[in-house]
């Protein structure tokens, strides 16, 4: 396992709850070992005035209090889950599940309570010297400390976790961090895309799902070893077939394993990420904003605040700065088409709110801001989405003066790049 394969594992490690409870876990279980092991060793001038069984009665209340505190956090966590996926976007959970503040607070929780279970267990042994028991205590209100803090942080955070403010943040976050580190970035460090050479060997997806990532390095390590050229056509974001190409192979036909090794380099699963793919984000957003213009919500305030949040991760990208250089020159990729993210990002939101004048009012004030900063691809795309748009609503509206807003101001927001 290279390098580059190590770092996304770690990177996935980390967003996992299990992970934080096992590290906290581990570390409480070392303390009662450490207050057993080195009870004996030392001084007696450590040990404190306990009065009967007042450590036990410590952890019998720790470890009580901690399992209703976990069950009540499972229970805030998953119904903020749910209603994520029911007022926003099931693409959403994947970033309230990976939450910092909610795993530690779970782990943390959960840990204590390992803690103290471990801790009533061994001090019933009678263990325990009088040096070690002072060990436990003293750990014990460290923990009751940590406890305390991690409490009150998580009692605050609950008041806006799964709200859609909150899950409009984060997807707007997300979707910032790929969209920039792809314009950063548009071939992930290899060359641009050309056309496939004649000769070239299929390199085929063993299942069927969803790419969502790729590891250049590894690839680029494959391709020079058999002195070939590696010709990516299915980006992160893509759906594949089982047998549908991944990339091409042009060289490198003495290694029978070359076009294996290539496929392995391909991350397919059941679904998308938002690691390597900048559409997921705009598509997310779109799904909040199309989500709030359903008969049931009824929100446009929302859809209104997902186009805003279009606009600044769409500014934020196009602002980013290109790097020079490439890093994988046997590897070429395909940048991602401008024209899909506008789509990906407007549409929804224009087809479904068809029949609001706020909403196509609101698409065009955002494609005009866009054409500002736009280079000539971009205005096409911007431009294009803007007629779209403005044919949608142009159908939508049965007022004549709603109609002549719209249509005013899709021609300010074309007419403003020429």
């Amino acid at each position: 396992m290279n390098g580059e394969r190590w770092r996304m594992l770690g990177a996935r490690l980390g967003e996992q709850i299990w992970w934080r409870l096992v590290l906290f876990t581990i570390g409480a279980l070392l303390l009662v070992v450490a207050a057993w092991l080195l009870g004996p060793y030392l001084p007696t001038s450590l040990t404190l005035e306990f009065g009967q069984d007042s450590v036990a009665n410590i952890l019998q209340i720790l470890a009580t209090s901690m399992l209703a505190v976990t069950t009540f956090s499972l229970t805030a966590m998953i119904s903020a889950y749910a209603a994520a996926a029911r007022g926003t976007t099931p693409r959403a959970t994947q970033l309230l599940i990976s939450d910092p503040t909610s795993q530690n607070a779970l782990s943390t929780f959960l840990g204590t309570f390992v803690f103290a279970i471990v801790g009533i267990v061994a001090l019933s042994t009678q263990a325990f010297t009088e040096q070690g028991k002072s060990v436990l205590f003293l750990g014990t209100l460290v923990v009751i400390a940590i406890v305390v803090g991690t409490l009150l942080r998580w009692i605050h955070h609950l008041t806006g976790f799964g709200r859609v403010p909150d899950v409009l943040d984060r997807v707007e976050a997300a979707a910032t961090d790929a969209a920039r580190a792809a314009a950063r970035r548009p071939h992930l460090g290899g060359q641009p895309a050309v056309a496939v050479p004649r000769g070239a060997r299929a390199v085929r997806s063993g299942a069927a799902g969803i790419v969502t990532g790729i590891l250049m390095e590894q690839l680029h390590g494959v391709a020079e070893d058999a002195e070939a050229t590696v010709h990516v056509v299915a980006l992160p974001g893509v759906t594949v077939g089982h047998g549908e190409p991944l990339a091409w192979v042009l060289g490198g036909e003495e290694r029978e394993d070359c076009l294996a090794a290539a496929a392995e380099c391909f991350r397919v699963e059941k679904h998308r990420s938002y690691e390597q793919d900048p559409r997921l984000g705009f598509v997310a957003l779109a799904e909040i904003g199309s989500r709030a213009l359903s008969p049931s919500t009824n929100d446009p305030g929302t859809a209104i605040e997902a186009l805003n949040a279009v606009e600044r991760v769409m500014t934020r990208m196009m602002l980013t700065e290109q790097e020079d250089g490439v890093d994988h020159p046997r590897v070429h990729v395909p940048a991602p088409d401008y024209g899909d993210v506008i789509e990906d990002a407007l549409r929804p939101i224009a087809r479904d709110g068809a029949t609001l004048v706020e909403i196509g009012l609101r698409v065009q004030r955002v494609v005009r801001h866009l054409l500002a900063l736009a280079d000539e691809e971009e205005a096409d795309a911007l431009r294009a989405a803007s007629e779209r748009a403005e044919r949608r609503a142009l159908a939508g509206l049965t007022d004549e003066g709603d109609r002549a807003l719209v249509r005013d101001a899709a021609r300010e927001a074309r007419d403003r790049s020429t």
